[in-house]
């Protein structure tokens, strides 16, 4: 009995030593061996780590189909299906993991302003807190290079573009009259309160390609999408008031804010003798809102704005004896409405839509102007992670733009225009990440438009190529369109798209609480409008024949670390363009267009003192201007420009603030430019006369309130 036991013994551990198989191999990143990598079977403890060669070998009793798998931190997880019995001398090649942290950013021509972004050059908190800004984010996003100073404009000029070249989007959906409506040499603001928004990207060129309608430059405004607390604002200021609250109800929440503008004591303070009379100073109502509404798997937003305007002003011009008289009644309302929601297997979906309506009255001495814009956009975008090393994205929109003014003089003549346009847009993107070194975003979009019945397809690619641990190389193509102003098409329907082709080379240095960016570019414009007449009119003669071309080079610099307190950026733009567009007679650099612009601003907290101290320079060289009694074209420029702005935030409490700030403190006489007589003088020379802002320097004061939950929050934030 006990050998028949023995012998059974024996016979089952020859056969367990039988069904024993051997698996093995070796694992490389490609080039070099990877040694520690863990190899097993799924669902088994068989398994072994790769030696020093990157070969492994380990036995296993499983038979059949099994999975091979592989993984080493650094690396992404390799799985292999097979017969154990092939799983022999196999050759594993393991793919780098996607670090999102440290690795690659396709970062070519854009800024960002965001917490949570690490690219971020600039903080919300910086884009208010800008000495000479005043609250306006435009104002602040002209000290960063790439923008050109136009001080009697306002406006965003990029690149040399001009103002219309940029679009501004809210949630991913076009604002569609972004500033408030003002008057020849009076700087407009944008319509938006800083505090609302949870991050503002701003490109300077190459965009994405889900964007369109724009030859320069986008900004991108985000609201917040849950606040942290409820709170109450409260403003009082110099030249008016304001206050905001927040509320929430769980996953729901509405921030609210209104505020009330005039500045008439300030004029009766500091009286202007500039080349204006003030019959009635500027004075607006304004309010946002926004509801938001978070859910398990999405969130929905609902923006909206409204604006009321008007001022009177009475403004010299060389070519009547008297000021022509000026006013305007602007009346802006924009709603916002944007849900997004997240399903299964890393599929998101963003979808909303947008109107705007904006009426002006206007007066000039007899003449009467009305306009009324009417302006929609319906987006549908869809997007999917299929890794983290490619995702895709792709949508349609839609515009609708309803365009028409009334021009009407004393005698009872009565002149209507129109423009109407349905246009249509689809596109695609995708962001393929090679390595934690390599990646490339590369997309299409697609136009048409009812109104030009013209159609189009823009290309777009970026790449990015981290060269070290803290910089990168970023290189940009792409080709972008917009359909002529409702300026020119209200009276020429047959014009064409005018377009752009973007080159860009970018070199960004990252650092801990240091930021150094350089970037060149090269614009080449086609199909810009052109007119024969000195203003567009009806019987202007259009067409298509306009050129250019925009080149340069933008820098910045910024430290927060070097010195303790201590917050500061530089900025610098070198452009060299021209263009033949417009009435122009010849190719020639625009106007709005200064060869050197440069910009520093500073901001240091005194802790004894309980005060944040700013300080901001801008410089910009002479802006060229037309002189009728050369025979060059655009060939004189003005003298160049100078602004030193500061300002100074004293906490009385942590909650309450006191804020002070001076725009050109200095006083710089700055020039906008020349007005020449339409006729010669008795002498055969056109007389001219300068060009200046109202006023050189404007000062503000402010209290500011906060009352939250935590009683520690305070508004210098919105400073």
């Amino acid at each position: 009995m006990l050998k028949q036991l023995f012998l059974l013994t024996t016979l089952f551990s020859s056969l367990g030593l039988f069904a024993q198989s051997t698996i093995s191999g070796t694992v490389t990143d490609g080039s070099n061996p990877i040694q520690g990598a863990n190899v097993y079977l799924e669902g088994t403890y068989d398994g072994a780590s790769t030696a020093e060669d990157g070969s492994f070998t380990f036995e296993t009793t499983e038979t059949g189909t099994q999975n091979l798998v592989v993984s080493m931190i650094s690396y992404e997880t390799y799985m292999q299906a097979g017969d154990v019995s092939y799983l022999k001398d196999v050759k594993i090649e393991l793919l780098e993991a996607i670090n999102q942290l440290t690795g690659v950013t396709l970062t070519a021509g854009t800024f960002e302003a965001g917490d949570n972004s690490k690219v971020s050059v600039l903080k919300p908190l910086d884009i208010v807190t800008t000495a000479g800004a005043a609250g306006d984010f435009v104002a602040a996003l002209q000290t960063l290079p790439g923008t050109s100073t136009v001080n009697e404009d306002g406006r965003l000029f990029v690149r040399g573009g001009g103002a219309g070249e940029t679009q501004v989007f809210i949630d991913g959906l076009r604002v569609f009259q972004p500033f408030n409506a003002t008057a020849n040499n009076i700087p407009t603001r944008g319509r938006f309160s800083p505090f609302l928004f949870k991050g503002i990207t701003f490109s300077t060129g190459g965009y994405s390609a889900e964007y369109g309608q724009a030859l320069s430059s986008v900004l991108l405004l985000n609201t917040t999408d849950v606040p942290d607390q409820e709170k109450t604002d409260i403003s009082i200021m110099s030249v008016g008031g304001g206050v905001g609250h927040t509320e929430i109800w769980g996953d729901e929440s509405l921030s609210v804010n209104t505020s009330y503008i005039n500045l008439a004591p300030y004029q009766v303070l500091i009286p202007n003798d500039q080349g204006a009379q003030w019959n009635k100073p500027y004075e607006s109502i304004s309010g946002e809102a926004v509801f938001r509404s978070k859910k398990e798997k999405g969130i929905f937003k609902f923006y909206t704005g409204f604006n009321y305007a008007n001022l009177a002003i009475a403004q010299e011009d060389i070519n009547f004896d008297e000021f022509v008289d000026f006013d305007i009644k602007n009346n802006n309302l924009y709603i916002n409405s944007s849900y997004k929601h997240f399903f299964e297997n890393e599929w998101t979906l963003n979808t909303g839509a947008s109107i705007a309506w904006d009426q002006n009255n206007i007066g000039i001495n007899t003449d009467d102007i009305q306009t009324q814009e009417t302006a929609s956009h319906l987006k549908l975008k869809i997007g999917k992670n299929f890794s983290n090393r490619f995702r895709l994205d792709f949508g349609v929109e839609h515009f609708i733009t309803d365009y028409e003014d009334t021009f009407e003089t004393e005698d009872g003549f009565i002149a209507d225009t129109e423009a109407m346009d349905n246009l249509s847009a689809a596109f695609t993107e995708a962001d393929i990440f090679f390595s934690n070194q390599f990646a490339m975003k590369v997309g299409a979009r697609a136009e048409y438009s009812s109104l030009i019945a013209d159609f189009n397809i823009a290309p777009r690619i970026s790449l990015a190529y981290k060269s070290s641990e803290k910089g990168q190389f970023s290189l940009a193509y792409g080709d972008f369109y917009q359909n002529p102003l409702a300026e020119f098409s209200r009276f020429n329907q047959n014009l064409n798209t005018e377009k752009t082709t973007h080159y860009i080379l970018n070199y960004q240095f990252l650092e801990n609480g240091k930021t150094f960016r350089a970037e060149a570019y090269y614009k080449n414009y086609d199909n810009l409008v052109k007119f024969n007449t000195q203003n567009a009119q009806f019987d202007s003669e259009f067409s298509n024949l306009g050129s250019g071309y925009a080149t340069g080079l933008d820098v910045f610099w910024r430290d927060n670390k070097s010195i303790k307190n201590l917050d500061y950026w530089l900025s610098y733009s070198y452009l060299d363009t021209e263009r033949d567009y417009l009435n122009f007679q010849e190719r020639a650099t625009p106007n709005f267009a200064p060869t050197h612009n440069f910009s520093l601003v500073t901001k240091y907290f005194i802790t004894d003192w309980r005060s944040q101290v700013g300080l901001s320079y801008t410089f910009a060289s002479g802006r060229p201007y037309n002189n009728p009694n050369t025979t060059e074209f655009l060939a004189e420029k003005t003298r160049a420009y100078n602004n030193l702005s500061v300002n100074w935030a004293y906490l009385i409490s942590q909650q309450k603030i006191l804020y002070f700030s001076v725009s050109n403190a200095p006083g710089f006489r700055n020039v906008n430019g020349y007005q020449y007589a339409n006729t010669p003088n008795t002498d055969g020379i056109f007389d001219r006369r300068t060009i200046r802002p109202t006023a050189d320097t404007f000062v503000f004061v402010g209290f500011f309130w906060t009352i939250s939950q935590d009683k520690s929050s305070n508004q210098l934030d919105n400073l």
